[in-house]
């Protein structure tokens, strides 16, 4: 009996030990997932996993479900549209997506306040309400403003897309061995997302109708302005900018000459030479300044990011440029003489191109006079100030530039004045032989 008492104790211990193995294993699979958030959340931040589980789960994966099945039905039973036409309307809806590299770079080259995500998503946010609801609120919606509608509220979950992606790979490059994780975040949030929401998309449909779960959309576009809210993001004022940054704020400095030449065109190509070229020329003056307001950082006391004050002062400087330039060539071009058009303008754009030189040789004296190189920018705003006095040196000299009428001409004048001389005596000629003809046929 003792052997039989030991054998029953060492089974019933036996399975003992396997039943805790597997409460142990059923434990660990419910807390792995848990244990794997934390992990994320430790490590990442907890607003940046919150972020990603909302947009990825919530608005494109939960949200995308609902709003793809009720836009089927708001389509055939609201607005009463043909298959061929909902086709049309559903490409439509989809630009917001085609368009992403452009959310990209506006949150990548574009901060708001020294912030580059937290405002998009802030906007994203409350793109998504107004156009969720006011859809929801109007029943007898045209069909055009429901397009814009239903295009806002997918640009509203394309901008959070794109800017939550920018947060991905932004923590990939700071923790990388965590990279693989944020995209299994990524996929699991969504994947969960859209099953819930294709599971329960039919029912509040036939619930609510369509109307009515656009209305409940605006849930996750709200809970995408609480993510803008609460995300954790240091607020910079970089003054180093990338090769690419440059090229952007040179584009936008295009836009501002594009922008010189409308307002010429349009504004300004009918008042005259003299006028019109004193107030550029100030104007010229006055936009070296920002350029001071950047060196002096006083931009930043006004809450204005140095990329996008940079990006300002870039755009006004090239319109103010522009400006400039345009009235002078159509003075040179009245002036020209004829038969020489090709050396005029040739001497006129050679007289620039010296000026520019000069610019920069004298500028560079500057430079080294005030002691200024590439680590010691002590006295740049000095030099900032001289070069801006002395863009208004030629203020002083713009009386020698006619005061006239810019669309009548100035050297022609002088042809017609000749021409009526070379003409005048053989008119007298013609009118005395006239006379002395009809004096004679009297007699």
């Amino acid at each position: 009996m003792g052997e039989e008492a030991k054998l029953q104790i060492i089974h019933n211990e036996e399975e003992e030990v396997q039943e805790s193995k597997h409460n142990n294993g059923i434990c660990s699979s419910i807390c792995a997932p848990v244990n794997w958030f934390r992990m994320l959340a430790k490590e990442l931040h907890w607003s940046f996993v919150f972020g990603v589980v909302i947009v990825y789960g919530i608005s494109q994966g939960l949200g995308g479900a609902f709003s793809l099945i009720s836009t089927e039905y708001y389509m055939k039973d609201v607005q009463k549209v043909q298959p061929s036409e909902s086709q049309v309307y559903s490409g439509i809806t989809s630009i917001p997506w085609i368009v992403k590299p452009l959310w990209g770079l506006l949150t990548d080259a574009v901060p708001i306040l020294g912030y580059r995500r937290r405002p998009y998503f802030l906007f994203a946010g409350s793109l998504g309400i107004v156009s969720m609801l006011f859809l929801s609120l109007h029943k007898n919606l045209h069909i055009v403003l429901a397009l814009l509608s239903l295009t806002a509220g997918s640009a509203a979950v394309a901008i959070a897309d794109v800017t939550v992606d920018a947060c991905v790979a932004q923590n990939s490059g700071s923790h990388p061995s965590l990279a693989a994780d944020m995209q299994s975040l990524c996929a699991l949030s969504s994947s969960i997302g859209a099953l819930v929401g294709f599971s329960l998309s039919g029912i509040l449909v036939h619930l609510l109708g369509p109307m009515g779960v656009y209305g409940l959309l605006s849930i996750p576009a709200g809970l995408v302005v609480l993510v803008g809210v609460l995300l954790k993001e240091s607020q910079t004022y970089d003054f180093a900018y990338q090769q690419e940054s440059i090229g952007y704020i040179s584009a936008m400095a295009s836009i501002g000459a594009l922008l010189g030449a409308i307002l010429y065109q349009y504004g300004l190509k009918d008042h005259s030479f003299q006028d019109l070229l004193f107030w550029i020329q100030l104007l010229f003056g006055l936009s070296g300044m920002l350029d001071l307001v950047l060196v002096l950082r006083l931009n930043l006391k006004f809450g204005i990011p140095d990329y996008f004050f940079m990006v300002i002062d870039a755009s006004v400087s090239k319109m103010v440029g522009r400006l400039k330039w345009m009235p002078l060539l159509v003075l040179s071009s009245k002036l020209c003489p004829p038969g020489i058009e090709g050396t005029f303008f040739a001497l006129l754009m050679s007289i620039d191109n010296f000026g520019l030189l000069t610019s920069r040789w004298g500028g560079g004296l500057l430079l080294h006079f005030f002691k200024i190189t590439r680590t010691k920018f002590h006295n740049l705003w000095l030099a900032i100030l001289i070069r801006n006095i002395l863009r208004i040196t030629p203020l002083f000299v713009l009386f020698l530039v006619p005061r006239s009428d810019p669309n009548s001409s100035i050297l022609p004048d002088e042809k017609s004045d000749s021409k009526e001389m070379t003409e005048t005596p053989a008119t007298q000629n013609e009118n005395i032989e006239l006379v002395a003809l009809v004096h004679h046929m009297d007699r």
